[in-house]
């Protein structure tokens, strides 16, 4: 029963992952912006930002997978590739949103820049989120049958009839 208990907690909803997400992934995402400023005075920014993107997936993704998503352990590589194709689509859509924004604006504040630039993160933010609660890190009907099965142990017993006495005699009366 406990490990049943366990099992369910391990798979949160969609409103507590959610805010996990959040934390977890926006406590990486401050993180990063500080760790890049940092590296970024040793070596060239694009690196910094390059290496510090790549790190931060990976620990974001370890977070997601045992706390976020309650995938019951560690990120599979499959799982890595996958966060990492979701973070690579939301870096293009905050591209694309502050390209846009300087073929639409000519000389953007950067208080219309921040807008911009939190509003494309915030969808695209939506979309990973959406990504890697049901494809990444979501459990198959086989998966779940699994975990109950596992969970819950049935102890069979079986019964046994007992044999008759003396020969059987297929197709006759006794």
């Amino acid at each position: 029963m406990e490990i049943a208990q366990s099992q369910q907690q391990a798979a949160p909803g969609a409103f507590t992952a959610f805010v996990r997400f959040v934390l977890f992934g926006g406590g990486v995402g401050l993180a990063s912006s500080f760790a890049v400023a940092a590296l970024a005075s040793w070596i060239y920014w694009g690196l910094a930002n390059a290496l510090i993107t790549a790190v931060s997936t990976l620990l974001a993704t370890e977070l997601h997978a045992r706390f976020t998503f309650g995938a019951g352990g560690r990120a599979t590589w499959r799982q890595h590739a996958q966060s990492a194709g979701s973070a690579a689509g939301a870096y293009a859509v905050t591209s694309v949103a502050m390209l846009v924004l300087q073929q639409l604006v000519a000389a953007p504040g950067v208080a219309l820049e921040q807008v911009v630039y939190l509003s494309a993160s915030a969808l695209a933010g939506i979309a990973r989120f959406a990504v890697l609660r049901l494809v990444v890190f979501t459990r198959t009907r086989s998966q779940v049958a699994a975990t109950v099965r596992t969970a819950r142990p049935v102890h069979a017993t079986a019964t046994r009839a007992a044999a008759p006495a003396g020969p059987v005699m297929l197709g006759h009366a006794a």
